[in-house]
């Protein structure tokens, strides 16, 4: 029997693009049923384009449906991917461009800290939406969050939700051990690696390259050769200081401490000169919005028109969807999930990213102990800031939000407790067509 694989936020362009061309390489979903749903026509209009010049290139028997009705493209689904994003570039941009009136100089600002929070508070309550259609047209289906700020809107849906099958996919794990591997001149092939922690906060506990630590390879390339030291300095940094090599770009890494961008002088040193794709220049990535956002159609176009691989790519959703319901080939990725026992020394029922292995239709998560104090010690200040920010959603209380806010790193370094609480009412004040269920938009 064919299968049915949906897409909420389909109009997300490039990425839906790209994970339907590796779905369709699996035999198993040559014939499936591609249901793409956005709320936007004219993204949904090029995105389904799209999805049939794949559909027609691979000569592939599979049945392509668009539609603006979420529960329409949800019905009887045996997969689920999420990729929305609530909000347009104007609310976005004021996660970023607040903040740094007070001097609090974000890089990206959608995992964690004021901006990611108030990314949170915009987008939970569509998500818990998708869920309750989920529950009610598919509660079988294998459901793969892709949308950010990912550990707070996975641990929420499955709190809310813990009867249906969902875990948040993030490609740093398998990005990083790639660069890793290019540096110590390894084969992808011969590299395994044990990596724990949260979302953008998880670190390679081992590195082997055919079963040999390949820790010592990676330090001499990062203290002997200055371009593998300049490719991501905010990480190599960390790395140097903590001994585990972190998942996440020196951008992202960098707003999460209170080690590199709390004074213009450290940003000149470690953010910006960096070679990387996301040193840490401020605002990234409101700045790839911005020049997207004034010519997007013209882009979008000119991306159809160009010649598209089919081969796959190295994103984790294809394999998993496979191993759980196509030809039942096992796939270890690494996924979001709520800790209940798999990480000693983080907080209990907290989301953290861990080894998950796919098979025939289930999940199944890998426990790995104790995380190393030091990276423990990191890494509980963000998943504790992350789940006030969730009691507080729940409970509609601004205080508890401004509470979370206190104990970011990056904005406690910089701000005191009255100009965190000025930075807080003025984002609630420019997020408030979204907020409605707080019953008061002051801290």
């Amino acid at each position: 029997m064919s299968k049915k694989i949906a897409f909420i936020g389909a109009g997300s362009f490039g990425f839906t693009r790209k994970l339907v061309r590796d779905i369709l390489t699996f035999p198993a979903f040559r014939d499936a049923t591609i249901a793409l749903m956005d709320i936007d026509a004219e993204k949904l209009g090029f995105v389904t384009t799209a999805v049939k010049q794949i559909v027609e290139a691979g000569n592939y028997p599979a049945r392509v449906v668009s539609t603006f009705d979420r529960k329409e493209a949800l019905k009887d689904a045996d997969g689920v991917v999420i990729t929305i994003l609530q909000g347009g570039f104007q609310v976005f941009r004021s996660d970023v461009e607040i903040p740094m009136k007070y001097k609090v100089d974000i890089n990206v600002g959608d995992t964690r800290g004021p901006s990611g929070i108030f990314r949170m508070l915009r987008t939970l309550p569509v998500m818990l939406d998708i869920c309750r259609d989920i529950r009610e047209c598919c509660p079988e289906a294998i459901v793969l969050n892709y949308t950010n700020p990912m550990a707070m809107l996975c641990r929420a849906m499955q709190s809310e939700f813990p009867e249906l099958r969902i875990t948040g996919l993030c490609h740093s794990v398998q990005g990083t051990a790639e660069m890793l591997a290019r540096w110590i001149g390894a084969p992808m092939e011969e590299i395994t690696y044990t990596c724990a922690g949260i979302n953008h906060q998880a670190f390679y506990l081992d590195f082997k390259w055919n079963g040999k630590d390949a820790y010592p390879l990676i330090r001499e390339a990062v203290t002997t050769r200055e371009e593998v030291y300049k490719e991501e300095i905010v990480r190599n940094e960390m790395f140097l200081a903590l001994d585990y090599y972190v998942t996440e770009s020196s951008g992202h890494n960098s707003e999460y401490n209170a080690w590199f961008r709390k004074r213009p002088d450290l940003i000149e040193t470690y953010c910006l000169p960096g070679t990387g794709w996301n040193p840490g220049v401020h605002a990234y990535i409101v700045d790839c919005y911005r020049e997207r956002n004034d010519k997007w159609q013209e882009l979008t176009r000119k991306e159809l028109a160009e010649p598209f691989d089919l081969a796959r790519g190295n994103e984790y959703a294809s394999r998993i969807f496979n191993a759980v319901f196509g030809d039942y080939t096992p796939f270890e990725f690494n996924g979001n999930v709520r800790n209940f026992h798999y990480i000693d020394n983080l907080p209990c029922g907290s989301c953290v990213e861990i080894p998950v292995i796919a098979e025939r239709d289930t999940l199944r998560t890998v426990a790995v102990g104790a995380l190393p104090p030091q990276l423990a010690l990191l890494t509980n200040i963000s998943a504790r800031c992350e789940e006030l920010a969730i009691e507080g959603f729940f409970a509609g209380d601004p205080k508890m939000i401004y509470q979370a806010i206190l104990f970011d790193p990056l904005t406690g370094a910089v701000l005191s407790l009255a100009e965190i609480r000025d930075m807080v009412n003025e984002m609630f004040e420019a997020n408030k067509e979204y907020l409605g269920y707080f019953h008061s938009l002051k801290a």
